[in-house]
């Protein structure tokens, strides 16, 4: 098996969030047919994300892996129609296998030819996902004889050109690596990054950025939501603000929730080591009505003690939200962190 680390795009307008299912347009499902078509698989693989967005979420930074078997391999040729010498069902990629703990094939890297797409470990890639793979293989710790073929980087370059030909155009992956030993696009994550976007201009959203942006019919105060969001920081029980999963917690550790105004655009950054479901958009509600002065400072850091769901916090519109970033610690750590958060936490993330 190789496990392979996909970094993504999507406008989360017109599917039912990220998650598969039965008769319902999704980005998992979008881009599992597309790689089983691609591949000339029997069944689509299966895909493990970061995060779980919800109906109407964007995202810029999500990441996820799927674990393939070596003959996948066959069905892609390098730019140039080379194939790996003798390649076939026995011959043409043998390559440590990804186990349920997470850990993969040593990668190798890309090209300079196609510098987004590389298989090498280091996290001090250029690409927009911290955390992503470096775009060389030399140094970068690959044992010998992994059995990677030698043209592996434009396998994967043209696997990631073929995917921009088959994906809809609200779903893009730009950028294909093999993960490098230990790496779960999931467990291994130190933290999310959401930005929620709302405009408080009196006549609506710039129509151009209506997918992205929502809208407030009542001007907001930019001070007013930073003071009330200091009393949510830190590790506390959210339940307030989740929607309850029998057998998940609840307990999270918000590490950044601030605003910023840009113009008539009020931007709150949102940062957890991982969010519960609809809890970045029930803060966001819980904060709006501080900020237009219709509720005090303190009325969001009261929910949040009495730990129970509060029919006075809405859940702000879902195409205001989006996934900017996951955040990853360096390689060595990728099968530390996995280990470390699949006994803490066994809920969906």
């Amino acid at each position: 098996m190789v496990r392979l680390r996909l970094d993504l795009a999507y406008d989360g307008t017109d599917f039912s969030g990220w998650a598969k299912q039965p008769q319902r347009r999704t980005v998992q499902g979008e881009i599992e047919a597309a790689l089983g078509k691609i591949l000339r698989l029997p069944e689509p693989p299966a895909l493990t994300v970061a995060g779980r967005t919800d109906a109407g979420v964007h995202a810029r930074g999500q990441v996820a892996h799927v674990d393939l078997e070596a003959e996948a391999f066959d069905a892609l040729e390098s730019r140039h129609g080379r194939r790996t010498p003798g390649a076939g069902p026995s011959a043409s990629v043998a390559a440590p296998a990804a186990s349920a703990a997470g850990s993969s094939a040593p990668g190798a890297a890309s090209t300079a030819s196609d510098p987004a797409v590389s298989a090498a470990g280091s996290s001090t890639a250029t690409a927009p996902a911290v955390g992503a793979p470096a775009v060389s293989r030399t140094g970068t710790g690959l044992p010998a004889g992994t059995g990677l073929p030698d043209d592996i980087d434009e396998r994967l370059s043209s696997l990631r050109r073929r995917l921009a030909g088959v994906l809809p155009p609200d779903v893009r992956i730009y950028r294909v690596t093999v993960a490098p030993e230990g790496f779960d696009a999931r467990f291994s994550a130190m933290a999310r990054r959401y930005a929620y976007r709302i405009s408080d201009a009196p006549g609506g959203v710039d129509p151009l950025r209506r997918r992205e942006v929502a809208w407030y019919g009542r001007p907001l105060d930019a001070d007013r939501l930073n003071a009330a969001a200091a009393a949510l920081l830190g590790e506390h029980d959210f339940a307030a603000f989740c929607k309850k999963r029998e057998g998940a917690t609840t307990i999270r550790e918000l590490q950044r929730l601030d605003w910023v105004r840009e113009g008539d655009i009020l931007v709150a950054t949102v940062v957890a080591d991982a969010f519960c479901h609809s809890m970045v958009r029930a803060l966001v509600g819980s904060l709006l009505p501080v900020g237009e002065g219709r509720l005090p400072v303190d009325w969001p850091g009261q929910v949040l003690t009495r730990a129970v769901r509060d029919s006075g916090v809405h859940v702000a519109p879902a195409h205001g939200l989006c996934l900017e970033e996951v955040r990853y610690p360096e390689p060595e750590e990728f099968a530390r962190r996995a280990g470390e958060t699949r006994r803490v936490r066994t809920l969906n993330i």
